[in-house]
């Protein structure tokens, strides 16, 4: 069942439409959606190493508008949308608590919570709800998710081989690591900020 999956996901990756998917599922993860672009992005670049910087870029691009888009959801939608997903993640009784950090902190937030597994776009909605300086939210938010994607990107093109040899041995590992990876993110999210 993983072999065709990864057979499948490979395939999906040297498809003409793959970086279209890639930029929307980066666009959408900063703002709406609970998957990360890495798992289409790990292949990708894994199946065209020398175009691993390329799609990193493409990435980049796509999740910073869609952290654009979680600000004004944050800003705009916040007695609707904005306001279902912050009690998602179980924010609502701490956003008081919140506000005062994200006053004093609200840069290392956006660079770190950009860096780990916890979903982007909890830090691009609470970024408009809060009123975070929406140029300087831009700057950091390219800043952390380029670092993120490029880091990825180097190391799929200078250990591209090294890596397709054990994803073509461990897949089922590494989907599972994904998924806990995921898992563990939105845990994180909602219990430890």
């Amino acid at each position: 069942m993983f072999k065709r999956l990864y057979d499948w996901t490979l395939s999906l990756a040297e498809s003409k439409h793959s970086t279209w998917a890639l930029a929307g599922i980066a666009f959408a993860e900063s703002s709406f959606f609970p998957l990360p672009p890495d798992l289409i992005l790990l292949p990708m670049s894994l199946a065209q190493p020398k175009k691993a910087w390329f799609y990193a870029g493409v990435c980049t691009v796509a999740s910073v508008l869609g952290g654009m888009l979680g600000y004004m959801i944050g800003a705009l939608l916040y007695d609707t949308l904005g306001h279902w997903i912050i009690e998602l993640y179980g924010y609502g009784p701490r956003i008081e608590t919140l506000r005062e950090f994200y006053a004093r902190w609200g840069w290392a937030f956006i660079i770190v919570k950009g860096l780990t597994p916890i979903p982007f776009k909890l830090v691009t909605i609470v970024s408009g709800l809060l009123g975070y300086n929406f140029p300087l939210f831009v700057v950091l938010a390219a800043l952390t998710r380029g670092a993120r994607f490029f880091l990825l990107a180097a190391a799929m093109n200078h250990f591209g081989d090294f890596f397709r040899v054990k994803l073509e041995e461990h897949f089922a590992v590494f989907i599972v690591g994904m998924l806990a990876i995921i898992v563990g993110g939105f845990w994180m999210a909602t219990h430890l900020v």
